[in-house]
């Protein structure tokens, strides 16, 4: 890969990691419920998660979805459910009388899981693949992936250090429901994406 190129992928992985999305809310929201400590697989099933979907998707997944239209409606529906339970998770992390919150962050598998049904991830693996992966080799494939796994950890911490730092601030449980319910409504906004 040249070099051009290589900074290329590493801009995209970067901006496309940092910005605001699913993922990064989801982590906001978790690093202020839960910690940064019981937020690590959280983050790692996102970065390790993604990276495999990318892998997936450049090995040929995405022919399937060409092949078979209804498999994109199918995981369009999936998505809106299960962003919606993810909401509603958020939004009902803290307790009523208590500032501690009740439940527990997403596991490695979910937060993997999640990636195959989250469609900003999906619009990074396609951009990646398409972009940045010429020929679509498996050595091209394998480094963007490893590029985006490298860059996105990184990223997503950040956004689990947010949550961490609005922590102190959200020991009010009237402050930490507002905030749990703001995180649970623009996750549901992110749908205006997928919809």
């Amino acid at each position: 890969m040249m070099l051009e190129l290589l900074l290329a992928l590493v801009g995209f992985a970067f901006v496309s990691s940092i910005t605001p999305g699913p993922n990064n809310l989801m982590l906001m929201a978790s690093g202020a419920n839960f910690g940064f400590a019981r937020t690590i697989p959280h983050m790692l099933g996102i970065s390790i998660g993604h990276s495999f979907m990318i892998i997936m998707v450049g090995l040929g997944l995405i022919q399937l979805f060409d092949a078979y239209p209804i498999l994109h409606t199918i995981m369009t529906v999936l998505s809106v459910a299960y962003l919606l339970y993810l909401a509603w998770k958020i939004a009902n992390a803290a307790p009523p009388a208590k500032g501690e919150a009740k439940g527990a962050p997403l596991t490695f598998l979910q937060a993997a899981a999640f990636q195959w049904v989250n469609p900003k991830a999906w619009f990074m693996a396609l951009t990646a693949i398409t972009v940045y992966a010429p020929g679509q080799t498996t050595t091209a494939i394998t480094l963007v992936a490893i590029v985006f796994a490298m860059t996105n950890l990184p990223s997503i911490c950040v956004w689990t250090g947010l949550g961490v730092q609005m922590r102190r601030w959200l020991t009010n449980p009237n402050r930490l429901r507002a905030f749990n319910w703001t995180m649970a409504l623009c996750l549901v906004a992110t749908l205006a994406f997928l919809l």
